[in-house]
């Protein structure tokens, strides 16, 4: 990785918005650097991406190249139609290895071999197919340090499931956490069963990674990262958030540049404009999470009752729950939409509070809000 005009990596994202954004962001960074990027996504994914400034060429969008391989289901589009969702990992840990392997000895031959692969942390067996072909391999974990450390401890059987309600959590680097302080995945592992596995078994081959990159910041987690050093070797390399709101070094590195969710940012924007400084309420819950139906008429009923403008972030998907007419009722003081450039949401001066699901990026996002 010294001569970075000569190395050639390949980053592996799995498509949820959530890692996407601080993968590209990451590899923006690399390509910057000096590196050749070349980033690689399942086939049904590469279908269904647009750019932020509507349907586009992602290749042609970010200027860093773009290959597929395949999750098992290019046809039926992706994780939506196994019978499973383990049945799903199942499969793309399968076919995705073997096309992963053909991509890397596709490009073996082209002229610019990969020498390094930056993957998904969820997707570890692509750690075996980087060993398996003599290329090196690093984990990219797009959730917080102190989350990372919990499910390791989990792994290495350190921390018992399931937890005793009525005992303190006390585990190296972290403050003492209550059982409710951990990931849900852990709290109620009967619940999210396949995600628990999933979370867990990321740990069965690291220590074979030749790095493993954390998005956050030293100064943020430093006991934990601290304490993670002494096992894995560990890099922190965040916030990975567009430079425009962070140091400014790139004028054209403005957004993240790719949503699997159209937004509708002129709509938002111009709503925003005619509001006054810190008056809006932004409410969003990522671009997974999900509320259910008591939960929306609770969170709906103490927006009507508020005194305070809105602007509430409602999938598609969601729609549904919504109270019904809610929108029609509300929209003097209220804005509903399905999806929204959050970054340029958070740094709007109208916006004065952000209600979320503290999802990692929305957590490092509203960081450079201040």
């Amino acid at each position: 990785m010294d001569k970075r005009e000569k190395a050639h990596c390949l980053v592996l994202f799995y498509p949820i918005q959530g890692h996407i954004n601080p993968m590209l962001q990451f590899s923006k960074r690399l390509q910057h650097k000096g590196l050749k990027v070349t980033l690689v996504t399942t086939h049904s994914v590469h279908k269904a991406m647009h750019g932020g400034a509507g349907e586009q060429s992602p290749s042609s969008f970010f200027s860093i190249a773009l290959e597929t391989i395949s999750d098992g289901f290019d046809e039926e589009g992706g994780s939506a139609k196994p019978e499973s969702i383990q049945a799903y990992w199942d499969r793309f840990r399968e076919i995705g290895s073997q096309t992963l392997a053909e991509l890397i000895d596709k490009l073996s031959v082209s002229g610019h071999p990969a020498d390094c692969i930056v993957y998904d942390q969820i997707l570890p067996w692509a750690l075996d197919v980087a060993k398996r072909v003599g290329i090196a391999g690093a984990a990219f974990f797009t959730v917080s340090c102190a989350v990372t450390n919990i499910y390791s401890f989990v792994h290495k059987g350190r921390l018992k499931l399931p937890l005793n309600p009525d005992s303190e959590i006390l585990l190296p680097g972290l403050p003492p956490l209550q059982p409710s302080d951990t990931p849900s995945f852990i709290y109620v592992p009967e619940s999210y069963p396949a995600f628990l596995k999933l979370s867990v078994d990321l740990f069965s081959n690291l220590d074979k990674a030749d790095w493993v990159f954390c998005n956050t910041f030293y100064e943020l987690e430093q006991e934990v990262v601290d304490c993670m050093i002494k096992f894995w070797p560990l890099r922190t390399i965040g916030p990975t958030i567009p430079s425009m709101y962070m140091d400014k070094r790139y004028e054209d590195n403005k957004e993240y540049g790719l949503s699997l969710l159209k937004p509708n940012s002129d709509g938002c924007l111009k709503w925003l404009n005619a509001k006054p400084t810190g008056s809006v309420a932004y409410i969003s819950f990522g671009s997974v999470a999900g509320l259910g139906e008591e939960q929306m008429e609770e969170l709906g009923l103490g927006l009507r009752r508020s005194k305070s403008y809105f602007l509430w972030v409602v999938r598609a998907s969601e729609s549904a729950k919504l109270p019904k007419g809610f929108a029609e009722e509300t929209s003097e003081k209220g804005l509903v939409v399905s999806w929204c450039p959050q970054l340029e949401i958070l740094a709007h001066e109208a916006v004065g509070c952000f209600v979320t699901h503290c999802g990692w990026n929305s957590t490092l996002e509203a960081f450079a809000k201040t």
